[in-house]
């Protein structure tokens, strides 16, 4: 039997998903280095992401290639079973989200620098996906997510509000600002807070550098934007105790997050291990199984086609404004970051990751709501 070369084999695994290799079309792969086919055979997704960063290889249009890769299942073709397997042991085994290591992703990624997330993200710097039903710009979307979000848990001037995961504090300001609200934010990012403190000044907003854990205090509402995907599932349940136990007996809380078709206990090992350390996507059945009991499903919006134009959005703000950061991060750092913007992208465009905004109420409680659109 004769067996084919590992580069004839990456080649036809490659063609499966109509993708060719040194091809005309923008999703096609220029391949730049000749041990770029045994490295990707033996590595999976970290070496298909990290020989980009090594630049072996480049693509005019990461989001068209990843989604074709995605639609043709070559994830489960190609893979590293050394990554795949070690990363299921450790989150089966580990609590790769414990209080211990909280602040990890926040150190990793989150203040990396606010010069970097001022540059990429919209005005209000939001970094979570833009609602853009009737938006035309990204600063547009971002507001009109705001605004949603306050319409959701039917804000009124004066209320209480709990923001986990507040971030750079685009919606402790937004519900002051405009709702009237007082605002409690909590991060695990340090540098997130310092410029969260500078954004809300004199507002009646109150943030700190805090694990969601040790909340002990009523709120007459709470939200948590972009932030549960940092959770953990062994946390899940520990999570929403903790929301029912900070929330007023008429309250509503309102989740934000970003979902998986599948349940999971790790992320891809690539992300892992270069953007998000211990991140995982829950589940709808992991989501509802740890909130069974606890608190009630009002509603449940997926807008998971915003969040493509809100990462290519990203992708190019940083690339319009890489010249005046580019002495910090090094040439390394921006195929990194554009591998990241465009993969997820990709992700969202042939439907494997979701968006979600879910609300609940206490209950027992009485509330009578109805949706937000």
């Amino acid at each position: 039997m004769k067996f084919k070369s590992v580069k004839q084999t990456i080649k036809d695994l490659l063609s499966s998903s109509d993708v060719k290799i040194d091809g005309e079309r923008p999703w096609d792969i220029k391949v730049y280095h000749p041990d770029f086919y045994s490295r990707l055979m033996a590595g999976s997704s970290v070496a298909f992401g990290e020989s980009y960063m090594d630049q072996w290889w480049d693509c005019e249009a990461l989001d068209q290639l990843i989604d074709r890769i995605w639609r043709a299942r070559l994830d489960k073709k190609i893979r590293n079973s050394t990554d795949l397997i070690w990363n299921t042991i450790k989150a089966k085994v580990l609590n790769l989200q414990s209080r211990s290591r909280a602040f990890q992703v926040g150190e990793k990624h989150y203040d990396l620098g606010n010069d970097l997330y001022e540059l990429m993200l919209d005005k209000r710097m939001n970094y979570s996906c833009g609602y853009w039903k009737n938006a035309n710009t990204l600063d547009e979307a971002q507001e009109a997510k705001l605004d949603l979000i306050c319409r959701k848990t039917q804000l009124t001037p004066g209320m209480e509000i709990l923001d986990i995961g507040c971030g750079w504090g685009s919606f402790a300001k937004y519900a002051a600002e405009n709702y009237g609200a007082k605002v409690t934010g909590i991060t695990i990012s340090k540098e997130q807070l310092k410029l969260a403190k500078r954004n809300c000044e004199g507002l009646d907003v109150d943030l700190r550098l805090q694990d969601y854990r040790d909340l002990d205090k009523k709120f007459e509402r709470i939200v948590s934007i972009g932030m549960f995907e940092h959770v953990g599932y062994k946390n899940y349940r520990e999570y929403f105790k903790t929301v029912d136990r900070c929330l007023e007996d008429d309250g509503l809380f309102l989740l934000h997050t970003i979902g998986s078709n599948k349940a999971s206990t790790h992320i891809d090992p690539w992300i892992n291990k270069y953007i998000f350390p211990n991140a995982v996507l829950p589940s709808a059945n992991q989501i509802t199984k740890a909130v069974e009991g606890i608190m009630k499903l009002e509603d449940w919006h997926n807008f998971a086609s915003y969040y493509e134009k809100t990462l290519i959005a990203w992708n190019q703000n940083f690339n319009s404004n890489w010249e005046k950061i580019k002495d910090r991060y090094g040439a390394s750092f921006k195929r990194m970051w554009n591998f990241y913007l465009l993969s997820s992208a990709g992700t969202f465009r042939t439907g494997q990751n979701q968006l979600w905004q879910i609300v609940f109420s206490k209950i027992d409680a009485r509330t009578n709501y109805e949706s937000v659109r």
